[in-house]
């Protein structure tokens, strides 16, 4: 089993609002994926006198603890246990009710030598790929379906933020929890698992560099560093090219990428990232 991290920020005048972790426990056979993309407010407009990095750095902390040590706990618990932890910690500090209080996306797979289980809420993705090569996405749409006119105004999309019929984040409620897309997956049916922010994702789902196979396996020849620089690459060809596609020319972007192996066998030898050509 081997894992490889790799994180950019969008700006080196802003603070990097991903935040993400893999935790592999030493007597092997299992271990954890969390990843989260803090939602950048308007300048000085969230209620909070911390700000997402510190948002992001405690509920990633908290998934990570919990997923690792709570192997009976279902990933949607965990998630509503890390939110509520998060927020008693800033709860007599902060405006928890801002509609904009520090919030992200989540990402979370946990496995074991029987199964593989996995949570995702808003628009981060996660990649599941099978011993034959099949890549299945896990995704929340729920953004996806709001008008594009309407996520161009803060003040639109903050009505549809956290509420039925619009999309969900993880803030200050815990119940919001139980709106996460989630599911378990035999442990021989995935031989390797992504969790990629939307800064990451971008080279499938803004630039159509290719699909998330080919994502998937850039992933693994190239690392996640080398996914990332590809997603630069193309950011900085189509700036050049005048493109005007996207709200802003960089965003965070953050990758995870972890080989399985075979349950019960040494996955000990796995080549690493190989040299980008």
């Amino acid at each position: 089993m081997r894992s490889d991290v790799a994180s950019l920020p969008g700006s080196p005048e802003r603070p990097n609002e991903d935040w993400v972790s893999a935790a592999l426990p030493g007597a092997g056979g299992g271990g954890t994926v969390v990843l989260l993309d803090g939602v950048t407010p308007p300048a000085g407009d969230d209620g909070c006198v911390h700000g997402v990095p510190w948002f992001t750095a405690r509920l990633g902390g908290a998934l990570t603890e919990l997923s690792a040590s709570r192997p009976d706990m279902p990933l949607s618990e965990i998630l509503s246990r890390a939110i509520r932890r998060t927020a008693d910690a800033h709860r007599r500090t902060c405006d928890l009710s801002h509609m904009r209080t520090p919030q992200a996306t989540v990402v979370l797979a946990r496995w074991d030598e029987v199964s593989v289980e996995h949570l995702v809420l808003s628009d981060s993705a996660l990649l599941l790929e099978e011993p034959d090569g099949t890549v299945q996405a896990v995704l929340d749409d729920r953004l996806d379906r709001v008008p594009e006119a309407v996520r161009r105004s803060l003040e639109a999309t903050d009505r549809l933020r956290n509420r039925e019929g619009g999309f969900f984040t993880a803030a200050a409620d815990p119940a919001v929890a139980e709106r996460a897309i989630t599911g378990t997956t035999p442990r021989t049916r995935v031989r390797a698992l992504a969790a990629l922010t939307d800064g990451a994702s971008r080279w499938v789902e803004l630039f159509g560099a290719g699909d998330w196979t080919a994502c998937l396996g850039v992933l693994r020849d190239e690392g996640a560093a080398g996914l990332l620089r590809r997603v630069r690459d193309l950011e900085a060809a189509d700036a050049r090219a005048g493109g005007t596609h996207r709200w802003k020319r960089h965003d965070d972007a953050t990758a995870a990428y972890v080989e399985l192996g075979t349950p019960g066998q040494d996955p000990s030898g796995t080549p690493g990232p190989r040299p980008r050509p």
